[in-house]
């Protein structure tokens, strides 16, 4: 805690339209199911919708800006009781699970004895999930947040560029400089990550593959393995195996 940066009291002043920055001594998840957040942290803006959330640390300088039809849920976790596995500010996706669990906790009381359920919830998916580091260009913000909604999404850098009136080798250089990544290369993470969520919910490989929008189920199984070390059915059975345990 710094005179610059305040540790965050109970009543800070958050507006309709943010709230300026400010320091926490616990962990936070931030989520935005409704509208759009901007969180300021680290000299970086990140983007929260829907589809994606915010993990901060503890002791990290932050500032956040709503849009006016936004609706924010800010998940707080002590630090010394609780491991973050990240040491900087980190988006996590929020899958249907995920989502139903946070309006759940903002519906009721949550009683302190649930924390530790929800950290590990909260948290615990993201041991097989491959990381994603989020572009700060504005034009490659928004083809993340797309690509996030629906991995499916087909558009080329070039039609998207189009579609942005920027250049394909902005865009392009945009991923590649921002998150050491290539278009390709992060449009893959996200078909992979939410292949993981469809696998655990028991869909049938090729129905996986086609939702996640691979061109053919064997190129899907090639990226599957390739990244995550198996084929889609022996993380299946893994799981299965590891339930049944």
């Amino acid at each position: 805690m710094t005179a610059e940066h305040p540790e965050c009291p109970d009543d800070i002043s958050i507006t309709a339209g943010g709230h300026p920055t400010h320091v926490h001594d616990f962990h936070q998840l931030l989520y935005a199911p409704l509208g759009r957040v901007v969180v300021t942290a680290c000299e970086l803006d990140h983007v929260l919708t829907s589809s994606v959330a915010l993990w901060l640390p503890a002791g990290v300088p932050h500032s956040a800006r709503f849009t006016p039809d936004s609706l924010v849920i800010s998940e707080s976790f002590d630090a010394e009781r609780y491991e973050l596995p990240y040491d900087k500010p980190s988006m996590t996706h929020i899958d249907e699970p995920r989502r139903r669990l946070l309006l759940a906790r903002r519906r009721s009381d949550r009683p302190a004895a649930d924390d530790a359920a929800a950290f590990a919830e909260l948290t615990g998916a993201e041991e097989h999930r491959l990381p994603l580091p989020w572009p700060a260009n504005p034009a490659a913000r928004t083809v993340a947040e797309a690509l996030l909604r629906d991995p499916a999404d087909q558009r080329t850098a070039a039609r998207w560029a189009q579609e942005l009136y920027t250049s394909s080798t902005s865009l392009r250089r945009a991923f590649r400089t921002e998150t050491g990544l290539a278009f390709t290369d992060w449009r893959t993470r996200t078909r992979l990550n939410r292949s993981l969520e469809l696998l655990s919910e028991g869909h049938q490989v090729g129905v996986v593959a086609t939702r996640v929008g691979f061109a053919s189920t064997n190129g899907f199984i090639l990226a599957f393995r390739q990244h995550f070390g198996r084929t889609p059915g022996a993380y299946v059975r893994e799981r299965l195996d590891g339930t049944a345990g």
